[in-house]
C-alpha cells in the first residue's frame, strides 16, 4: 500500500492530504466465491450495517450455499430482511453455478475483463458488484468503482470535478493504483462523517 500511495501523491496531492489527515485505509478481504457476491448483492444500493443485519439473518436460517438457498423460499428471505429482486438475484446466481453456467472458483486465474464480462451475464450483477469483487475478494490492484456514491461524492469534493466524463479521464491517471487509490477515497469518506465500516459479515 505503501508503494501504491507513493505513487498516487505524486499524481495528486489529495492522496497525501488524506493519509497525513487520517493515516492509512484498512484494505478491505473477503473470501473468493458465493458468499461474497451474496453479501454484495444484499450490499447494493442499501447501508453495508442493514446488508450485513440481512446476511447474518440469511445465515442463521440456513447454510449460505447454492444448494441451500435456492430450496430456501422466498417468504423466509423476506422475512430476514431480503427484497423479492435480491431474492431473484441470489436465486439466480444459485441455479447459474449449479447449473455449470459459470465457475467461480475459475475466476481467481482470469484477468479482471475476463471476470467482467463472466459475471456481468448474471442478472443482478452489475458494474459495481463486479468492482468490489475484484477488489475484496480477487485482490485485482487497478479497480474503480465509479458507480459507488461514496467515491464519486469524494472526487467530486476533493477535485471539483462535475461531470462523469471529466471524472473518467482525471481517474485514469492514478492507473496502475486505482484499488489503493479507491481505499483511501473511501477512508476519507467515512473517516469525515465519523463512520465506520466492517467490510466483513
Amino acid at each position: 500500500m505503501q508503494n501504491a500511495l507513493d505513487f498516487l501523491s505524486e499524481k495528486d496531492p489529495i492522496f497525501k492530504d488524506i493519509f497525513e489527515k487520517y493515516g492509512m485505509p484498512a484494505v478491505p478481504k473477503r473470501p473468493q466465491g458465493f458468499e461474497t457476491l451474496v453479501l454484495l448483492i444484499l450490499e447494493q444500493q442499501v447501508s453495508t450495517d442493514a446488508a450485513k443485519a440481512t446476511f447474518l439473518k440469511i445465515k442463521k436460517a440456513t447454510s449460505i450455499t447454492p444448494e441451500a438457498l435456492l430450496l430456501m423460499s422466498d417468504e423466509v428471505f423476506r422475512v430476514c430482511g431480503t427484497s423479492r429482486q435480491k431474492t431473484a438475484y441470489i436465486k439466480g446466481l444459485a441455479s447459474a453455478i449449479l447449473n455449470k453456467e459459470i465457475d467461480l472458483e475459475s475466476l481467481a486465474l482470469k484477468t479482471p475483463q475476463q471476470v467482467r464480462e463472466e459475471l456481468i451475464q448474471l442478472k443482478g450483477i452489475g458494474h459495481w458488484t463486479i468492482d468490489v469483487y475484484l477488489m475484496f475478494a480477487l485482490a485485482a490492484p487497478d479497480i474503480i468503482p465509479l458507480g459507488d456514491v461514496a467515491v464519486v461524492k469524494t472526487i467530486k469534493e476533493l477535485l471539483g470535478l462535475a461531470t462523469k466524463e471529466a471524472i473518467e479521464i482525471h481517474v485514469a491517471n492514478w492507473s496502475p493504483h486505482r484499488s489503493a487509490a479507491t481505499f483511501l477515497l473511501w477512508h476519507y469518506y467515512l473517516q469525515k462523517r465519523n463512520r465506520k465500516v466492517e467490510y466483513n459479515p
